[in-house]
């Protein structure tokens, strides 16, 4: 059984969706919140596979954006759709600015779309669930799992490594070529908004330091100087 958060404070919308969802596939358990704070509390508590919500839940006009924030910093990788009554022209592009999956507009998308749309996160949400199922398995010898559709964190010797979502992009870059120096200007592709070395750096620092709640020796990103950085996925011997 699958979890699905229904974030949206209009009560005939809420249960719109939620029919949806659940006509949809028999795999979901949705459950609906209609506050900023409920919501919050809800998924600091709950462990979602998916959230729907409004970007607007009554007069705190951003309250979506917070919730959104709140999920990266989770490092769960849980897949967000908005569903909003504001312009998509204008709020798609930030959605997923902020790595929601997608944007649909309210008046303007059937439910057709929205259910195709709704599937199709779910089908990530298998994969992120089967991964971790098989990094979890893994003996603790083994090294970095990451999730093909980088939906979800990536695990270390079986353990889940707590980065945000733009980290983990750029974690799965260096890992794909490991060994190899890679460049600044490479590493940028992973970031959609501050793409400059400095940015970069603080995300190595914030990966360095999740893997070392990990494996406190681990030294496995090297800095290359004037070029980028190395994966080699190393560990400082005992006593250095």
């Amino acid at each position: 059984m699958y979890k699905v958060a229904i974030i949206e404070d209009d009560e005939p919308t809420s249960g719109q969706i939620r029919d949806w969802v659940l006509s949809a596939t028999p795999e979901v358990a949705a459950a609906q919140w209609f506050t900023r704070d409920e919501a919050e509390a809800a998924i600091a508590r709950e462990d979602y596979d998916l959230v729907i919500l409004d970007i607007e839940l009554g007069r705190d006009r951003h309250a979506g954006v917070a919730i959104i924030n709140a999920i990266n910093k989770s490092a769960r990788g849980t897949p967000v759709l908005v569903v909003s009554a504001m312009p998509a022209a204008i709020y798609r592009g930030i959605m997923r600015a902020l790595d929601a999956w997608d944007y649909l507009q309210k008046t303007t998308f059937e439910e057709a779309e929205f259910i195709d749309t709704f599937l199709e996160m779910l089908r990530a949400a298998k994969n992120r669930r089967q991964v971790a199922e098989r990094a979890a398995a893994q003996p603790a010898s083994d090294e970095l799992s990451i999730d093909p559709l980088h939906q979800g964190a990536p695990f270390w010797r079986g353990k889940r490594v707590n980065v945000p979502l733009t980290a983990q992009r750029i974690l799965a870059v260096l890992h794909e070529r490991r060994g190899e120096v890679v460049s600044y200007d490479d590493l940028f592709a992973a970031v959609k908004s501050g793409r400059n070395r400095e940015n970069i750096r603080k995300h190595i620092s914030a990966l360095r330091e999740a893997f070392r709640e990990i494996d406190e020796r681990f030294d496995g990103i090297e800095n290359v100087p004037m070029r980028g950085f190395r994966w080699t996925g190393a560990s400082r011997k005992p006593g250095k």
